[in-house]
């Protein structure tokens, strides 16, 4: 992309950049090579106090990726994408969003990224096309263009017959939709969402997945997420699992669920713990608690189901058999579903807060 378009961000994309993950060389230099990373990540962390939020995290996003992390409320998810948009300052490590240093350029990084936070940020007193002009004067959207541009983001989200309406009518799932409109204004070339889907219904939730999808068509763009839920990351093309500050494992979401080779068994009995203790001494299998049930994990569930009425030894008031989940990655990797780790998230959120005191 030439540096023109990298500067004002309104030009129409390059084809030969928008490649997946892959660009050209020159063949005059031996062929085609990985492009450089939209995001790189290296040793990335974060101190409060005596609470380490981030622990020298590593990774990578390829140009053109939907990337997500996944983990619970308190993981370090947030900080971690604080620190990519320039907004915290890391305790160690190194990174670069868009070929720029978040430390030594934090204006070149800012002028190349959108971002919509995980709170609302709109002024409700102004009308939607009101808070996107604001936006492009902060970011210097040059003016001739921004009618044409603030109409294309705005049709994208399906918001341009509202584009005189105060925010404070809106919806939370067009507010949230309004912000993605925002983020894109000024064409940028990472855009990061913090829990874009946050306290909306399942419903909201997959129109503004629907309209994301519409994004990755449209734009050359790269696409950066965090998210608690597991339905949304399914629409990552990677995943980076993170629990405690750390990052478990990085992979596809099909390539980690083929990764357990096992199916979620879930049973409930009168006696949970007697359960849990014939499992183990029956069949060899390590159970667990989780939602209310006795869950483990077997290699072909259905087929042990008759096994597990003939040989447990105990009344099974229900059974169910389910494939591999990413909430049965989370597990596997971390050793409790995301659900069961939310309230300990809340409390190293809780921790780093008092920390900061």
């Amino acid at each position: 992309m030439n540096p023109a378009a990298q500067t004002e961000g309104l030009q129409e994309p390059d084809p030969a950049d928008t490649a997946r993950g892959l660009r050209e060389t020159d063949p005059a230099a031996g062929g085609s090579r990985k492009a450089d990373p939209a995001v790189e990540v290296r040793g990335l962390q974060k101190i409060y106090g005596k609470v380490e939020a981030v622990k020298g995290v590593d990774f990578e996003v390829a140009p053109g990726e939907v990337f997500g992390f996944l983990g619970p409320n308190g993981a370090g998810k947030t900080t971690t994408i604080s620190m990519l948009c320039t907004l915290v300052t890391p305790t160690g490590g190194t990174a670069t969003v868009a070929g720029h240093d978040i430390v030594a350029q934090r204006d070149e990084v800012r002028r190349n990224i959108g971002l919509v936070f995980q709170d609302p940020t709109l002024d409700g007193y102004l009308t939607a096309e009101q808070n996107l002009r604001f936006h492009a004067e902060l970011y210097g959207v040059p003016r001739n263009v921004v009618d044409d541009r603030l109409r294309q983001v705005m049709e994208m989200v399906a918001l341009w017959d509202r584009k005189d309406s105060k925010v404070m009518t809106f919806s939370g799932g067009m507010k949230r939709r309004l912000e993605i409109a925002r983020g894109l204004l000024h064409s940028p070339r990472v855009l990061f969402l913090d829990e874009p889907t946050v306290g909306l219904d399942p419903q909201t939730r997959a129109a503004i997945w629907g309209y994301i999808n519409k994004l990755r068509r449209t734009e050359d763009i790269t696409i950066f997420m965090t998210t608690h839920y597991m339905e949304e990351a399914e629409y990552c093309d990677r995943i980076a699992i993170i629990d405690h500050g750390e990052i478990v494992v990085v992979d596809s979401p099909e390539a980690l669920k083929a990764s357990i080779g096992k199916d979620r068994v879930q049973i409930q009995t009168g006696d949970d713990q007697a359960a849990i203790r014939a499992l183990r001494d029956q069949f060899g299998l390590e159970a667990q608690v989780r939602e209310g049930q006795v869950t483990f994990g077997v290699t072909g569930g259905e087929a042990f189901v008759p096994r597990l009425f003939a040989e447990l030894g105990l009344p099974i008031r229900s059974v169910s058999v389910s494939r591999p989940s990413l909430d049965d990655v989370f597990m596997e990797y971390t050793g409790s579903t995301i659900r069961d780790a939310e309230s300990e998230g809340g409390k190293n959120q809780w921790m780093k807060v008092m920390a900061r005191r």
